[in-house]
């Protein structure tokens, strides 16, 4: 490594457990100290679960957003559970995300980037780390990888041996999703294949038909002329992510590695090797990339400028993302880009917004407006989930779709307003036909909300709901292209 390039290590400080010499929130306390060693060991032996090459084409194509020339459609469970690790449950997501993509697609006209909230999402903040269950306090349930959700102490006692269950659940998840993408899933060929599950609204049927007959009738003419051979007609790419919440976990899973040929270079800002894992030799074309999932973000409670997980964030090659709701200050969020991402990289940082569709009208242009003047580019993502949960009269959390939809909307046209690019949306979904969300093209009431409620932390969109806002965001394009007279876009 060039010289200059460890002055720059030095002076840097960082490496992948720096963090552990900041303050951390949302941190787990242990009582089996030396289980949690004998984990985290175990982690560090296994090998990654994703590659760098596979960070790097997420890292590209989140560049092309961040530049206009992509959409991106972030989705998935709010908390997974280690029995969501079955192959109905998880083709029911990867299906549901590609045939929103293919509506994105159409109404957006630009390539539509994937990404699942799968394949490790498990754990969850929590704004109290204990609660009263039957008259006994005991911990929250904090997630499958920490602890138990039957309400007994037992159960509750943070058990280190299931960060190493979370590693083959989620090695598990990843490794069908790839079989199934290889084996013609994801088949532009057949998407009616894809199937529309519990959707049984005449609109949304007839829409999603409509697009899927205009995409058969363009493969039959490829296919007249001999140009059906590309591989992206038959499979694309579905990259994982989640919330970087244990650092312990992430960090045994961080590896030195060689940069893929097509990695943007980092002049400055590389990092040693003090402490990972692994044994890739430093080079001066190596960085440390945190291999649990393509793509991890920081959440609204944990994204303290001092704190542990912007500390380690800031050291890392893959793309990440930092939500931002209302309590951010303009000035607050462009120190943070400062900090995660000095050098400025195109897309690096994805800015997810959750704000409620009464505050975004509040807050949004201020933070646009104050990334602009600061000469960062990243890409920005609408979570219009987060910031609308309330609870009913009966205690019951849920999400009216008519504050999602309206904070997407508004997202949408304040971006519009302002000069900027919303270049995606993050949703919590699933294609199951669960009744978590009221509203919605199917009317589904409070009353209802007992028949299918099965999340076990926040409530989730539906087939029928995701399928709509897709449908709403695609509609938005089409009316903006048709706008500006964009005849290909029609």
């Amino acid at each position: 490594m060039a010289s200059s390039t460890l002055e720059n290590q030095a002076a840097d400080g960082w490496t992948p457990s720096s963090w552990t010499t900041k303050p951390i929130k949302q941190d787990v306390a242990y009582d089996d100290k030396e289980g949690l060693k004998n984990a985290l060991v175990k982690l560090q032996r296994l090998p990654p679960l994703v590659t760098p090459q596979e960070i790097v084409n997420l890292k590209n194509s989140l560049r092309n957003v961040a530049l206009g020339k992509a959409f991106v459609l972030q989705g998935g469970d709010c908390a997974e559970l280690f029995d969501y690790c079955n192959q109905e449950m998880i083709e029911a997501k990867i299906k549901l995300i590609l045939q929103m993509s293919l509506i994105l697609i159409w109404g957006a006209n630009k390539p539509v980037v994937r990404i699942a909230r799968i394949a490790g999402q498990f754990a969850k903040p929590r704004s109290s780390t204990t609660e009263v269950i039957n008259g006994v306090t005991m911990p929250s349930f904090r997630g499958d990888n920490i602890n138990g959700f039957d309400p007994n102490p037992d159960s509750r006692t943070p058990d280190p041996s299931r960060l190493v269950s979370a590693y083959f659940h989620s090695s598990a998840t990843l490794n069908y999703i790839r079989a199934a993408l290889s084996s013609g899933i994801a088949d532009l060929h057949s998407p009616l294949d894809w199937g529309l599950g519990h959707v049984i609204t005449p609109q949304i049927k007839e829409k999603y038909e409509q697009i899927v007959s205009r995409v058969t009738d363009s493969l039959r003419f490829m296919r007249t002329v001999g140009l059906d051979t590309a591989r992206g007609i038959e499979t694309v790419d579905v990259y994982t992510s989640h919330e970087g919440l244990m650092l312990e976990y992430e960090q045994s899973l961080t590896r030195l590695c060689r940069d893929p040929p097509n990695a943007v270079p980092k002049p400055s800002h590389a990092t040693s090797n003090t402490t990972t894992s692994q044994t890739t030799p430093p080079s001066s074309s190596s960085s440390h990339y945190a291999t649990s999932s393509h793509f991890l973000w920081i959440g609204d409670r944990t994204r303290q400028l001092t704190g542990a997980h912007v500390e380690f964030f800031r050291g890392l090659a893959n793309p990440v993302g930092i939500k931002i709701g209302p309590t951010m200050e303009p000035t607050e969020l462009v120190d943070l880009l400062n900090v995660v991402n000095p050098d400025k990289e195109i897309g690096k940082v994805t800015l997810i917004s959750r704000y409620g569709a009464s505050k975004i009208a509040s807050h949004l242009p201020a933070h646009i407006k104050a990334v602009q003047e600061s000469g960062h580019l990243p890409v920005w993502q609408c979570d219009p989930m987060h910031g609308n949960t309330r609870s009913t009269p009966s205690g019951v959390k849920t999400r009216r779709f008519t504050d999602i939809l309206s904070e997407l909307r508004q997202a949408l046209e304040i971006h519009r307003a302002q000069g900027s690019f919303m270049g995606g949306m993050h949703l919590e979904l699933t294609g199951e036909a669960v009744t978590e969300c009221v509203g919605g093209a199917a009317g589904l009431t409070e009353d209802g909300l007992g028949e299918r409620y099965t999340t076990f932390c926040d409530p989730r969109l539906n087939e029928k709901q995701a399928l709509e806002l897709a449908f709403l965001v695609a509609g938005f394009y089409r009316d903006r292209a048709a706008e500006e007279g964009d005849v290909n876009a029609m």
